[in-house]
């Protein structure tokens, strides 16, 4: 399995983020995606190449312009405002707001605007790491439409949390979602995408909710127990032509394979009734059972059985890196998920 990779991640660096009422160590750190690629390489699990560039249509065609246009400058207003420190929003859009109020033109006001937490900062070199993270995705994607059996791309920072028109969650922009829509541009009529990530993948679920050409799937914690919690409940199924192609599978807190294995077989079969012709798996690692912010009990062994499982589908897959952040145990629940799915697509 060919894996996409660039070192362009490592200026996404956040110094702090607001956690359980305190400023902490951003727990979303470079070290993650580095511990991943030692991983890959110790295993000889394929050739690692790094990504070709895209340019942002293909981000553009999934995001709004405007916001990408913010994110291309908020550093640079940012520091004529404050100085050279991460920036952080300063309050939210709430209920019983203006529905659609204008965009502020100052950049506290802009921050607050589009993002939907304090734990995403943005920084000098932010926009070099996350469109570095489209292309990355976006490699893979050209590689499974030109054949590939199934492509790695290691992305970072991850992506499922933020939306058309919104960041968070350490998402900026949705590279998962950045893929798939290339994937549909380039003639491939019917896609899936899989999020496996401990946390509901929101954006994504925005993005593609009213589509019936890209069914999506989440396993995730319980949104009334867990973050993003505004979203991921099990009566959201899609609206319009899209009614009946989402899916979510919460589960509850300390939820072990006996319950993730359950929700498995259901999206595997849900999947498999759809018939995709490329899967997209959002590869999210927080599910582990040492994960500091999350509370599912996955094993390592468990990531084995999840590739396997993925494989079964039988189709070109995707696998674009997410969350996780039991960092000296990433590495080997990432390449036992590929390696589970390869052993698998073999036999």
């Amino acid at each position: 399995m060919k894996t996409i990779y660039t070192d362009e991640h490592r200026h996404q660096d956040g110094k702090l983020e607001l956690i359980d009422g305190k400023f902490m160590p951003a727990f979303e750190m470079p070290r993650r995606a580095q511990i991943v690629i030692d991983r890959v390489k110790a295993e000889k699990l394929g050739p690692i190449q790094p990504p070709d560039e895209f340019g942002l249509e293909p981000v553009t065609r999934v995001h709004d312009k405007a916001f990408v246009e913010f994110l291309r400058t908020a550093w640079d207003e940012w520091v004529q405002t404050h100085g050279a420190y991460d920036a952080l929003p300063l309050a939210w859009h709430t209920r019983g707001f203006r529905k659609n109020p204008p965009l502020p033109e100052a950049i506290d006001g802009k921050i607050s605007y589009y993002a939907i937490d304090a734990g995403t900062p943005i920084m000098a070199g932010t926009w070099r790491a996350i469109t570095a993270a489209a292309n990355v995705a976006l490699t893979g994607a050209k590689l499974v439409k030109a054949g590939e059996r199934a492509v790695f791309s290691l992305c970072r920072p991850p992506g499922h949390h933020a939306g058309s028109d919104f960041f968070g969650g350490y998402c900026f922009f949705n590279n998962v979602a950045v893929a798939a829509q290339w994937l549909r541009d380039a003639g491939c009529k019917k896609l899936a995408i899989l999020d496996v990530d401990y946390h509901h993948g929101n954006g994504t679920q925005e993005m593609f909710y009213r589509r019936a050409d890209v069914l999506t799937i989440s396993i995730h914690a319980d949104p009334r127990q867990e973050y993003p919690f505004f979203l991921g409940h099990a009566d959201e199924t899609g609206k319009g032509k899209g009614e009946g192609f989402h899916l979510n599978l919460p589960l509850r807190w300390y939820s072990a394979w006996d319950r993730y294995e359950e929700a498995m077989q259901v999206a595997m079969k849900k999947l498999k009734k759809y018939g995709p012709e490329v899967i997209l798996v959002s590869l999210g690692l927080d599910t582990f059972k040492d994960d500091p912010i999350s509370k599912f009990k996955l094993e390592h062994e468990d990531y084995l059985r999840i590739g396997e499982m993925i494989a079964a589908a039988g189709k070109p897959t995707l696998f674009v890196m997410e969350g996780g952040y039991a960092v000296e145990a990433l590495g080997v629940n990432t390449v036992n998920v590929l390696t589970g799915f390869e052993q698998a697509a073999r036999s």
